[in-house]
């Protein structure tokens, strides 16, 4: 699925969506460059899952834990890291949930990743000026149908 993102409240209004929609498990691979809305789609989600704590890119700190929404999100991100470095963050703690509470990881930079998790949905965002552009990949039977509700017009509202 490819969405067209007119500007960054739109990618914040998918994020949203996501936030609202997915399921406990779910790991997104982000994938785009420098500007292209990874973050503010993270916020979305956050917003979307009802924490209220200010979402910040973790590219220092390497993953942030938010964990008083709807379901806890573990936001990734690999920025500064070689692909050698990240196997030594043991990242599949987060979307085996065994060693934490089960929510949504969000993981920019997913290019990095010299492993994926099973059944990822992959989100690559490009940009030209303002616009983005989302293709969403979905590797599940339910995460397609879970895309066919998503309206690009709800995406373009006023409120969502």
């Amino acid at each position: 699925m490819e969405l067209v993102l007119p500007d960054a409240v739109a990618t914040g209004r998918l994020g949203q969506w996501l936030g609202r929609s997915l399921s406990v498990g779910t790991v997104l691979l982000l994938r785009g460059d420098l500007g292209s809305g990874k973050t503010t789609l993270v916020q979305g989600i956050g917003a979307g899952l009802g924490i209220t704590e200010m979402i910040d890119s973790p590219t220092f700190t390497l993953v942030n834990e938010y964990l008083t929404g709807r379901l806890s999100l573990y936001h990734v991100d690999l920025y500064r890291l070689e692909a050698s470095g990240v196997e030594s963050l043991h990242l599949e703690i987060y979307w085996e949930g065994i060693e934490v509470k089960p929510g949504i990881v969000a993981i920019e930079w997913a290019d990095k990743l010299s492993y994926w998790p099973p059944q990822p949905l992959l989100l690559d965002l490009t940009y030209a000026g303002e616009k983005r552009q989302a293709a969403l990949q979905p590797s599940t039977l339910a995460q397609a149908q879970l895309l066919t509700l998503l309206s690009p017009d709800e995406l373009l509202a006023d409120e969502v």
